[in-house]
């Protein structure tokens, strides 16, 4: 759903997960001028290891699954604004665009609108490209009742 000039900026997590979310060769060329903004380093870019959990089912008792790597950062800037970013991965540069996106996204949520726009839009085609992967694999079983008693 696209936003539009009369619509009110996403929340801050939902505009976060789509900055982490969206690859980094979507992200880099649409957020370049964000990049450009002066900020201070609190935290550098740092990759570390985070345990992940899961439920069977969903509603099960939760289980260790694994561990992932994820990069941080967090900058702040001129006007005192900090931004935190994580990502999945390696990729410092993705962790500190989305570190400074949070921040501008905390001062000025409408200037990153027509960005967010562009992230949903990569998304959602995503998660239908994957959808259908998943459709095409599909095996319907059934079971035909047979004469003998």
């Amino acid at each position: 759903m696209p936003l539009d000039d009369h619509r009110a900026a996403p929340s801050r997590a939902s505009a976060m997960r789509m900055f982490a979310r969206v690859p980094w060769t979507v992200l880099d060329p649409i957020t370049k001028d964000v990049g450009q903004r002066p900020a201070t380093l609190l935290r550098k870019p740092e990759t570390g290891l985070v345990m992940v959990r899961g439920r069977m089912g969903g509603s099960g008792a939760a289980f260790n699954l694994g561990e992932t790597t994820v990069t941080r950062c967090s900058v702040k800037l001129a006007s005192g604004t900090e931004g935190h970013g994580y990502v999945m991965g390696r990729n410092a540069d993705h962790a500190l665009r989305v570190a400074l996106c949070d921040a501008v996204f905390q001062d000025e949520p409408q200037t990153l609108v027509p960005v967010l726009d562009a992230l949903e839009d990569v998304l959602l085609r995503a998660r239908i490209e994957s959808a259908s992967k998943a459709a095409a694999t599909r095996v319907d079983f059934f079971t035909m009742v047979r004469g003998d008693d």
